[in-house]
């Protein structure tokens, strides 16, 4: 892997993890995640204007993917609101490509592989350490976390045909903007328009920023290198996010959790060159 391919997907998973451990942090997460969808969106328009490319037949699958991303939205931000970050992201990120994988092989005819089946084993020995074993822990939390990462395998499968009718700037925004404007609706609707503004703050732009920068590190890594390296190395966005978990959010992390989220970015890897 060249060594700007692996600098980039590096830089890619610490922003990943960084807008996360930003929105983990707000006030209120449903609106801090719609504020921060849109705030994104808004800050690559520019871009987007330069690098306009889209075929009609990608609506199909924009139509699919508002779906899922509205979604997931939904989720992440219910989950953060009552779980743990180092709960919650190596269970959401880690999960997600075993579903992808799994629907993979019972839908599409894909053939299973060993070092596939050997990945899909290490993520699920990992999820269990990051749920802990004893038992005991936050149920509900880990249980949106892996309805989050299913709404994240929806998208990564209609995603891998639907970014190749558009540019990829293109179809990052126009997959973002419209359920993040839907759920920006649906809070200020609940909450209020006075309540939304009041927590609307300068990092809300910066993990905007943060969260479609990210891909867009992601796009030009796999310019780079293989899909495969490129995907394996972002997960260890999974190892830095439960960190910063401990040192920025102070969470009690313990061994058996780190552990888990180090197995899970391991199985992550598997799957990747499977």
């Amino acid at each position: 892997m060249p060594p700007l391919a692996l600098g980039l997907a590096l830089l890619a998973a610490f922003l990943h993890a960084s807008w996360n451990v930003l929105l983990r942090r707000t006030d209120d997460t449903e609106a801090g995640t719609a504020l921060m969808v849109c705030s994104g969106c808004v800050v690559f328009t520019p871009l987007l204007v330069l690098t306009w490319s889209v075929q009609a037949a990608v609506v199909p699958y924009l139509f699919a993917t508002w779906t899922f991303e509205l979604i997931y939205f939904v989720l992440l931000a219910a989950a953060y609101r009552r779980a743990e970050l180092s709960l919650v992201y190596p269970l959401a990120r880690g999960t997600a490509p075993v579903i992808v994988l799994v629907v993979g092989v019972a839908l599409l005819g894909v053939q299973p592989t060993i070092p596939g089946g050997l990945g899909v084993l290490l993520v699920g020995a990992g999820v269990l350490l990051v749920r802990g074993l004893r038992g005991g822990g936050d149920t509900a939390g880990a249980l949106l976390a892996i309805a989050t990462a299913a709404a994240i395998a929806g998208y990564t499968l209609v995603d891998r045909v639907g970014v190749t009718l558009a540019g990829a700037v293109t179809y990052l925004e126009l997959a973002m903007v419209v359920p993040g404007v839907l759920y920006l609706a649906a809070v200020i609707y609940m909450r209020g328009g006075t309540y939304v503004r009041e927590q609307f703050h300068p990092a809300t732009v910066v993990a905007g920023t943060l969260m479609v920068g990210a891909y867009g590190l992601v796009l030009l890594a796999l310019r780079l290198a293989p899909a495969a390296s490129v995907a394996a190395v972002r997960e260890s966005g999974v190892v830095m996010a439960t960190a910063m978990a401990a040192v920025l959010l102070h969470e009690r992390v313990s061994r058996e959790r780190f552990a888990g989220a180090v197995l899970v970015v391991v199985g992550i890897a598997a799957l990747a060159v499977s």
